[in-house]
């Protein structure tokens, strides 16, 4: 029998957007993320503004793990923290 994991991973490609309407759905999917829950943003380029945008509004609340770093395609893995017990 296979696991399944707590959280699934959802992927979001966000290349096919409109380049003003991705931040606006990538944080909706941000301030809707449950702790120790993760989505993969795929993008044409590299995301790093969005990094920073997210740890001003939600400092030290998200890991950014790159998964793949161009040149055509950026996947990064966005997670909320877990909360401390």
């Amino acid at each position: 029998m296979s696991q399944v994991a707590e959280h699934p991973v959802n992927e979001i490609d966000v290349r096919s957007f409109v380049p003003a309407q991705r931040h606006e759905k990538i944080f909706q999917l941000v301030d809707n993320l449950a702790p120790g829950a993760s989505f993969i943003l795929i993008n044409d380029h590299d995301p790093k503004p969005l990094y920073y945008q997210i740890e001003a509004e939600y400092p030290k609340q998200f890991s950014w793990t790159y998964l793949e770093k161009g040149p055509s395609v950026w996947r990064v893995e966005i997670g909320r923290v877990q909360q401390a017990a």
